[in-house]
């Protein structure tokens, strides 16, 4: 497997404060890759610079062979990397499926071809077989008709993975997936991501607290600390690792 997305030495300032120190990671094609650490490690810090919300203050991010360093964010969802963020961010005013298809893109979005009745009356029924298709997928096909504000945690979590799957996305970064839900609701979620990675050939790039039920589905961990990896493995490795265990007992936690 060749690497999707890496980070050569990130480094983001603000201003005295070095919340990213010289990170670098590698995320393999096709694979659940965590990243761990306690809070205000720099891991959400890092994502957003990968995923330019944030631009780093030194280092380069590449994306299959594309620097992405400092790019917009409508720039790097272009080229297939998505995010979510630790609280859904639905169009609540619409129902569960058009918010998956908003997602999409549609050649009648355009002015000019939009006169061209018959291609995107055609994509558009494409789009709504698709779109049907991943709301299965993620298990809220009978959620289809009803409005994204009704759903529950659990299902809005699945809502974000599904439109990033919808926009055409080779990586897709997730906030805490499994944050503020019931354990069974939280290996649902799991499940399913690990069936988009087996089934859709996508490659997530996760950052979660709840360790012990997110670990089994890893291929791999990385661990952060004040800014830095401080770790990186097999989740088996990296959740023994002398020094991640010190951390996070520092903490007042356990790794799992």
């Amino acid at each position: 497997m060749s690497d999707l997305l890496v980070a050569e030495k990130v480094t983001k300032k603000f201003e005295g404060l070095v919340a990213v120190n010289e990170a670098s990671i590698k995320v393999k094609e096709n694979t659940f890759t965590m990243l761990i650490g306690p809070n205000g490690s720099g891991k959400t810090t890092l994502i957003n610079c990968c995923t330019g919300i944030l631009k780093p203050t030194s280092g380069r991010v590449m994306l299959g062979d594309k620097d992405i360093t400092g790019w917009k964010p409508h720039q790097i969802y272009d080229v297939g990397f998505v995010r979510s963020f630790q609280i859904p961010l639905p169009f609540i005013g619409l129902t569960v499926l058009d918010n998956v298809l908003g997602a999409m893109r549609n050649v009648g979005e355009s002015p000019f071809k939009a006169t061209k009745h018959s291609s995107w009356m055609d994509q558009e029924e494409e789009n709504m077989e698709r779109a049907l298709d991943i709301l299965e997928k993620v298990g809220l096909e009978k959620q289809w008709d009803l409005p994204s504000a009704s759903l529950g945690a659990a299902q809005l979590k699945m809502l974000e993975v599904a439109k990033g799957l919808s926009s055409g996305a080779k990586i897709i970064a997730l906030d805490e997936p499994i944050g503020g839900v019931d354990t069974a609701s939280a290996h649902e979620i799991l499940s399913h991501v690990d069936a988009l990675k087996k089934e859709e050939g996508l490659t997530f790039f996760v950052v979660e607290h709840r360790i012990d039920i997110a670990a089994p589905f890893a291929d791999y961990v990385y661990a952060m600390d004040l800014g830095n990896i401080i770790s990186e493995g097999p989740p088996n490795q990296v959740l023994t690792d002398p020094k991640v265990i010190e951390v996070y007992l520092g903490k007042g936690v356990e790794p799992c």
